[in-house]
């Protein structure tokens, strides 16, 4: 299982959500709004111009996330 790594820059307002650290780029969605794909094509997180601005009112993900978990 690959970790779900949260970054976000406070002073530039700017969420990112990746799961793993494979290689891959940005694909722009609009709406200060990009998905992370990996080489085959994956989505495999996404990042929010403006977090703070839109953080009042719902936002939908280009992708469904499961948490499960961990027993220690």
């Amino acid at each position: 299982m690959e970790k779900l790594n949260i970054w976000f820059d406070e002073e530039g307002d700017f969420l990112e959500i990746r799961i793993g650290k494979k290689k891959g780029f940005f694909r722009d969605i609009g709406d200060d709004v990009w998905e992370r794909v990996d080489e085959e094509g994956n989505i495999t997180g996404i990042a929010i111009l403006n977090f703070r601005k839109r953080s009042k009112k719902e936002l939908e993900l280009p992708f469904e996330l499961k948490i499960t978990p961990i027993r220690v």
